[in-house]
This record gives structure tokens, sequence and C-alpha cells, in this order.
């Protein structure tokens, strides 16, 4: 017989400690004549993130060991380093500045603020680097962006020869070998997204622009230039993120027409998603029903058909990559183990193990898998993954079903996958389920999907949450009066519009979530300052819809306990937004827990914070659905 626990009490061997004991942050890296370049981010160093280097048959070195590589373009970075013919360049933060390691040495060839610089692309040859920059010289105006080269011999005094100016942001500066520059542009209220435009350039003269793909209701992203010179880039004109090769005689071509996404939206300044292989081959990845897979587009670059695509078989279930030529660097995440960052060999399939993202071994009995669990909702399917219970033969006491947490992912136009995490695991080791819900309005299901949410926002979500919840407790797999909602950031407002919306939940727990629509509108960075224009309504015309869906306003309605975590620094979703909420929700007479974090902004990257986090939220748990947590058991490897 199997022995029986209640569920939430069940001994784990994953302590609150181990959530970033021996983790990594890992992101797809760069394999440059033979030598290969990632960056590591170390949740113990305060999160600090270095470029590490390993040249054949030798130890990896970090290049970077007194900098933090990170820059604060858009908020959200992206971009922070490159490497190319023996340079290595990296934005370091919180400076700003950037620096070129070249024959062992580093130098600064651009200050930092008023300066922010990202999407950095190297050309020694023409002793040159392409950036996206940010201006943020007049104190309360919005920033400007450029894109910019950065003369690698001098100091950049000025932050560098303006190239491309007059839309309201840019990514992705890339080179071709004789001298085109392409870029892509959009403009407010636009996110990239919703339209953008990939444009080409001569740089000698970048005035003289083509817009080659993209325009209203189409998203444009990701140019990289061919070894034959013709143009890639990805385009969800056709519904889907598929890829496009455009040159200036044959014009725009479909490569491989699929109902399937090729990369996911553009909230970080990355490199291509993609890996060109020569000027017939693209190594990519996909998403099929939730799932990555791995493979190689092959097309003729002269012929107008199309391409053939060649999946390399992988136990991944995500993958994220970028580069050129026939070795990548990507990430796999698996169902069962933590993400390794891989050298992938494109022509014949064989996969390298660089670095583990923990070093956590869980063993796999201890595994609760992600399941798909989906429920037919008003606009169409709506998809989940479903983590049960699992730990050995424990089971739940008799007739008991366990409590489950609903989490609701930020973005909000963002997908959460079905990999491997100890975040995950440290719950449902404790007999407490995970149903993580790609809520209409997510990526990966095309653009019909996406735009569920396009004057949805607190509307779509919150019911796919409720309702997906729901089936789950239809079909006998959560105790309806011991659920629970969770969310960061967007998913943290999906979390507090729910609590204010339905009597489903027994509990919240936001992160450095919105309550306030309104002072989001008014309060917050450029890059996202017009974004809700799309998802809720323009404001101030559209204010009573703002209102209307602002948690903060219908506190009444609210009738279950809180927890809400913040960080201190936050610019995306200000501080005064929690205390309004935990004031407000005091006022009322009911039970919340505000928990500041000093030092943190959007997200918590240091260690002891992510280990308060877990802590606080078990504890919580237990108190509101009544079980008592086990000490972690510990004996993980």
């Amino acid at each position: 017989m199997s022995p029986a626990l209640a569920y939430g009490s069940w001994p784990s061997p994953i302590s609150a400690a181990d959530l970033t004991r021996s983790a990594v942050g890992l992101a797809p890296g760069l394999v440059v004549d033979g030598v290969r370049f990632w960056t590591e981010g170390h949740p113990e160093q305060g999160g600090r993130i270095g470029l590490w280097r390993q040249g054949p048959g030798e130890e990896p070195v970090e290049l970077t060991p007194e900098a933090y590589v990170r820059t604060a373009v858009q908020e959200y970075g992206g971009g922070a380093w490159t490497a190319n013919g023996g340079l290595v360049a990296y934005s370091s933060w919180p400076d700003g500045a950037v620096r070129v390691t070249e024959a062992g040495a580093t130098r600064t060839i651009a200050a930092g603020e008023p300066y922010r610089y990202a999407a950095l692309e190297l050309h020694p040859d023409r002793r040159l680097l392409l950036a996206v920059r940010e201006d943020h010289s007049v104190h309360g105006a919005e920033a400007v962006t450029t894109i910019v080269s950065l003369d690698l011999d001098t100091d950049n005094a000025d932050g560098g020869t303006v190239l491309v100016s007059g839309s309201d942001f840019y990514a992705h500066p890339r080179l071709s070998a004789d001298g085109r520059l392409a870029w892509c542009e959009w403009d407010h209220p636009n996110m990239p997204w919703d339209s953008t435009r990939v444009v080409v350039a001569p740089l000698s003269a970048p005035s003289e622009r083509t817009v080659v793909a993209g325009g209203s209701e189409v998203s444009a992203l990701y140019p990289a230039w061919s070894p034959d010179g013709g143009l890639l880039l990805l385009s969800d004109a056709s519904g889907y993120w598929n890829f496009l090769r455009w040159d200036a005689e044959r014009g725009v071509r479909e490569l491989c027409p699929t109902p399937h996404d090729f990369c996911g939206p553009l909230w970080v300044l990355t490199p291509a998603p993609y890996s060109v292989i020569d000027a017939g081959r693209i190594g990519c990845t996909w998403l099929d029903a939730g799932l990555s897979r791995l493979g190689v587009l092959e097309f003729d670059p002269a012929d107008a058909g199309p391409g053939r695509l060649a999946e390399v078989p992988t136990e991944a279930v995500t993958a994220d990559l970028t580069g050129t030529g026939d070795h990548t660097l990507a990430v796999l995440g698996y169902a069962d183990r933590p993400a390794e960052l891989v050298d992938l060999h494109w022509t014949d399939g064989t996969v390298h193990t660089v670095r583990r993202a923990s070093g956590v071994d869980l063993p796999r009995e201890l595994v609760s898998r992600a399941r798909p669990f989906t429920w037919e909702g008003p606009q169409g399917p709506v998809h989940a993954w479903f983590y049960p219970p699992a730990n050995g033969d424990l089971t739940g006491l008799p007739g008991e079903l366990p409590p489950v947490q609903v989490w609701s992912h930020g973005g909000p136009t963002a997908f959460s996958g079905p990999d491997f995490a100890v975040s995950v695991q440290f719950w449902t080791t404790r007999g407490i389920g995970i149903l993580d819900v790609n809520y209409g309005g997510s990526t990966g299901y095309g653009r019909a999907y996406r735009d569920r949410l396009r004057g949805n926002w607190g509307v779509v979500d919150v019911r796919d949450c409720v309702d997906g919840v729901r089936a789950l407790a239809a079909a006998g797999l959560a105790d309806p009066a011991r659920l629970s909602i969770r969310g960061g950031s967007a998913g943290g407002y999906t979390t507090l519009a729910a609590l204010t919306s339905s009597d489903v939940f027994a509990a919240g727990i936001s992160l450095y979530g919105i309550g306030d629509l309104e002072m989001l509108a008014t309060d917050t960075h450029k890059f996202e300052s017009r974004y809700l224009d799309g998802m809720v309504a323009p404001y101030p015309d559209g204010r009573e819809i703002y209102r209307e869906r602002s948690p903060i306003h219908h506190l009444d309605r609210l009738a279950c306990p809180m927890l809400i975590l913040q960080g201190a620094d936050d610019k995306v979703v200000p501080l005064n937004q929690a205390v309004a909420m935990a004031d407000a929700v005091r006022a009322k007479g009911l039970p919340v827990e505000l928990v500041v974090f000093d030092g943190e902004g959007h997200g918590f990257r240091r260690a002891q914070n992510i280990v308060a986090t877990a802590e606080h939220a078990l504890a919580f748990l237990g108190r509101v659905h009544g079980f008592t947590p086990a000490a972690a058991t510990g004996g993980l490897s």
C-alpha cells in the first residue's frame, strides 16, 4: 500500500535554498571560429551576468569577472554582448558603458549615461560596432532611440554616429558584407508583435531606405543576412511567424509556409532566434502544440518554390538558439531534468553539453512532468500545462484532492513552456499541483490566439484562468476548496483581477503585480507606455475602462487572503502600486502580507530574495489551506 500523507505536507528533498543553489541563468551563445561564447547569470552574485569563453580543447574562462554584462535599453535589455573576429564587445551595468576586449586588453569605447546601448553587432574589418542607442539626456522626457555606429578606436564621446532615426523604436541592426544595413523599426502605439517594418538601406546613405516587409497589422522581425546577400527575416503576415527571404532582384518569398511560430515576442533585443548555416540552410526551432521542435530549413536561394523542413531528433521540449554556421550554442529544456547549454552540430545532429542550468538532480520518480491540459473557451481551445503532485509512491489522504495553484505568466504577451523547473518541483514534491495557463493572448499558437487579448486584458486572461481551474477540478484533479492563483508582473495583474472578479480562489499571490491600470498607463517606461492602448483602450479616452478593470477599485469583491511581493526599485510596476493594494486590503480587514525587497527591480535576481519568496509563499498557503509544510529532507545531489 502506498503511504498516505495530507497534500501540502509531503516531505520534499527540495528546500527553498535549492531554488538558487548551483543555479545558472543560461542564454543562447555564439560559436565564432571554433570558440564558444556564452553568458551565465548567478543568483548568488546578486544576479550578475558574466561572459564566458571556451576555445577548442580549453577549459571555460570568464572574460568579465569584474563586470555585470547587461543593458537597460527598453528596461528589459538584450543584445548586451557580441563576438567576432577575435574581438568581444559588451555593455556593462549599471554604468551602461560599452567595452571591447581585443588582444587580451579591455577598453571603454563609449561611456554610459545618458546613453544606453543594446543589440550590439561587431564589424572588426570596418572597425565599427553597430548598436541600438537610447538617449536619456533630457530629464523627464521620453528617451530617444536611434541606430548608431561606434568607432572601435575612439571613445565616442558624442555617443556614436547616428545612422537611423525618426521612429520610436529600433531593433537588430545588421550589416551585410557589401555594406547594406537592415533593421527593424516600429512606432507608438504599436508593440513589436503588433506592427513593425524591416528596412534595408546602404550604410553610406541610410536615408535611401526600402521597406522590405511588415506594415500595418504585420509583425516582421529579426533580419539576418545570408552569405549570398539575401535577407532572412520572420513575419506573421500568414498568421504565424514564418520565414521570408528578400533580395533586390526577386523581392520577398515565403520559405516554408507552416501553421507554426518560429519565434516568440520581441521583449528583449537578443540576436535572431535562428542560425544561418549557409546560403540554403537555416537552423531553427518552432512550436508545435506548445512543444519546441528543432530542425533545418533547406531551400534553394534561386528557386521560388517552398523549402523543406527536416526535424533534428531531440528530447528537448523547449529550445532557444541563435548564431551562424554549422555549430550553434542552444539552450535546450527538458521535461524531467534541468535545461542545458549545448553545442549543436546542424549537419550530423550531434549535441555536446557545455553547461547545465542547475546542479539539482531530482530522481525521476519524484519529477512531475507537464501534461497538456486544454478546454474549450468562447473563442476556441485554451491551453495550459498541468503538473500533478508527484513524490515517489506518496499519495494524499483517502478521499482527499490536492490543492492547486494557477500560474498566470507575465507579459501578458508571452508563453509558458513545459520544461523542468525546480521552482515547479518545489511545490509538486510537497503535494501541491500547478496549472500553468497560456491564456488567450499568449504567444506560440499564432496571431489569432495572440490577438484574443486585444482590448480584453483583464477579461480574457482572467476568464481563461478561472475556467481552466474549474475544468481541472471538474476532472477530479484539484480540490475546488483549495485553489490559489499566482502571477508576476502582468501575471500579477491577472491574479489580482481574478481575485476581485470571481470567487473561485481561496488565496492569491502577486509578485510585482499591477493593481491600478491608470497608474501603469501614466507611470511606466517608454517601451510599454502605449502597450495598454491595444490591450485595454487608448488613454485617457478609455479612462472608465481602466477604472473598471483595475483591481484596486473593486476591493469590495475581494474575499480571500493575499501575499504581495515587490521590489523597491521596480520601474516597470512602481512600489506605490503594491503599497496601495496592501493598504486597501488591510483596510477591509482581510489578511494581507506585503513583502518589499530592497535593491530589487522588476523581477527578483538576488538569491536571498528568491529563497525568501518561496518560504513566504509556502508558509502563506499552509496557513490558508490548512496544511503544515514538512521540513525539506535534503539529499539532493
